[in-house]
């Protein structure tokens, strides 16, 4: 309206009051507009509107992201935006995203990490994008650049299948609802829960909520009615109770004033596939033949025996296992060297020397090995100013080899002060040296002495290697992770991994304790 009035154009009284009328018709307008969307919304109904920001620049700028690569993070558990099968990553955001890429000839690598880890790497540039179902608010306007939205989401309230006392949201005062952490379910439930007199917990996975829900740790969940039908539909065991509650949109997010051309390409292929009809063919796969109106109607999927639970997990389950044994082998070589240089060191005879192994031990075994997974992972990325080639695995080492050392570290010290000092009396007494004492006399007998105590620490180590799933690394509870997020069969995917890791130890603490007699002669 004010481009069309000249700013050193009075405005007479016929156009004031023309202006005027335009005005309350634009009003009431929006309000009848307005109240019809959002009584679709509360029906379930999802608008299909093709708002678009694509205009000539955009596709100019488009254009320069065309033959390069990037690294997208996302979500891990997320079922149906995101979420593993046979191995791969499918989902709406998937498909959305690998097709908007051949629209636009770009190349790109996903990183699944966990909707938290996933911003996290954006931040510190270890990631170019992030598509994660993540919703547009203003507070995240203020970090990340979004796209044009490409999902109208909305909440609903969920309870166990077999719950026949909460009917509404009035049903849950003094109850406890479950919400992931960061999503709109987490925003709207904490809007109404002093109104309806609930708690709210936070978590960081969807199928965790399932599971506290079905448990009985918490009475309803709140999540993105998408969300809850395709989990309704492959039996998790929750019903949703109530109507869809519009809440935001879903759009792509790079960093502000970052990676403009990846961003105004996501538009411009956003826009072809609504154009060529990928778009909708894509929504109808995974919500169903209604997702056009937003109504999430899935069939309800077969419930595989546990047998066949078995035979289509092992081969990610295997492959977990195998990062697993990988990385605790690599992360057990470094820590003993770090052990043995820091070991020897604290019974070194100077202060100095002994300060820094002292110190070495304070930091890493007084602060929780996640610290450092997040530290390396996210932290030095940000420090150098770049991303890192192969800096997943980098980060995993440098964390369970730091932390282990520090331990082992300690192991050795108490082992070798063990050692009878008579014996470095003695062959001080016969001329050898401190080195040479050390050495031939000392560290053999030390390293008898330590050796059950280090057995124990590598096992201790396999069992923690399984906290750098938060970082995105593939290991056995990682894998276990991706399968029940889109199965929703906890329970048994669980007590599969556990079996798993029971035998592995048990065949590891074996051969290390095989190798220990044939060593040490016992």
């Amino acid at each position: 309206m004010q481009s069309g009035i000249g700013k050193n154009i009075r405005p007479t009284h016929h156009t004031r009051v023309l202006v005027a009328i335009l005005a309350v018709c634009a009003i009431v307008m929006g309000l009848f507009v307005g109240g019809t969307q959002v009584a679709q919304a509360a029906e379930g109904t999802q608008s299909t509107s093709n708002t678009s920001t694509v205009t000539a620049a955009t596709k100019k700028e488009a254009l320069k992201a065309k033959g390069k690569s990037f690294t997208i993070a996302t979500d891990t558990t997320f079922a149906p935006f995101e979420f593993r099968e046979g191995g791969k990553m499918v989902g709406i955001d998937m498909d959305l995203m690998n097709a908007i890429a051949k629209n636009q000839g770009f190349t790109i690598t996903i990183q699944s990490l966990g909707f938290n880890a996933a911003l996290q790497a954006l931040s510190s540039n270890q990631a170019d994008g992030v598509i994660a179902g993540m919703s547009i608010t203003d507070e995240r306007k203020q970090i990340y650049d979004f796209s044009d939205p490409y999902f109208e989401s909305g909440i609903q309230m969920a309870i166990a299948g077999n719950d026949s006392t909460i009917k509404s949201y009035k049903d849950l005062k003094g109850k406890t609802v479950v919400v992931k952490s960061g999503s709109e379910g987490e925003s709207y439930a904490k809007s109404i829960a002093s109104k309806y007199g609930f708690t709210v917990k936070s978590v960081d996975q969807s199928a965790t909520m399932y599971e506290m829900v079905k448990s009985g740790n918490a009475s309803a969940v709140f999540d993105d009615y998408p969300v809850l039908a395709y989990g309704v539909s492959q039996n998790n065991g929750l019903k949703t109770v109530t109507k869809k509650v519009p809440e935001g949109s879903y759009g792509f997010a790079v960093n502000k004033g970052r990676n403009a051309a990846l961003l105004a390409a996501f538009n411009v292929g956003l826009q072809n596939l609504k154009d060529n009809g990928k778009y909708d063919k894509v929504l109808v796969k995974y919500l169903g033949s209604s997702a056009s109106t937003g109504a999430a109607k899935i069939k309800t999927a077969a419930r595989a025996s546990f047998w066949q639970l078995v035979k289509q997990s092992y081969p990610a389950l295997l492959l977990g296992l195998r990062n697993t044994l990988i990385i605790t082998a690599l992360s057990f070589i470094v820590a003993m060297i770090l052990s043995l240089v820091f070991g020897l060191m604290r019974v070194f005879p100077n202060r100095i020397v002994q300060f820094i192994a002292q110190l070495y031990v304070a930091v890493f075994r007084g602060t929780p090995l996640l610290v450092w997974a997040f530290f390396f992972y996210f932290g030095v990325p940000q420090l150098v100013g770049h991303a890192i080639s192969n800096w997943l695995w980098i980060s995993g080492l440098l964390t369970l080899s730091l932390n282990s050392g520090s331990y082992l570290t300690e192991i050795l010290r108490g082992a070798i002060q063990s050692v009878n000092i008579g014996q470095t009396e003695g062959a001080q007494s016969l001329g050898l040296t401190y080195g040479q004492t050390m050495r031939e006399i000392i560290l053999p007998q030390a390293f008898k002495i330590a050796t059950p105590s280090v057995i124990n620490q590598l096992i201790i180590m396999i069992k923690d290697s399984s906290l750098l799933l938060t970082i995105g690394f593939a290991d056995l509870l990682y894998q276990a992770q991706q399968l029940y997020a889109a199965n929703f069969r906890v329970t048994e995917t669980l007590l599969m991994v556990g079996v798993i890791y029971f035998v592995a130890i048990s065949l590891l603490t074996l051969v290390a304790n095989w190798a220990d007699r044939k060593m040490n002669h016992r």
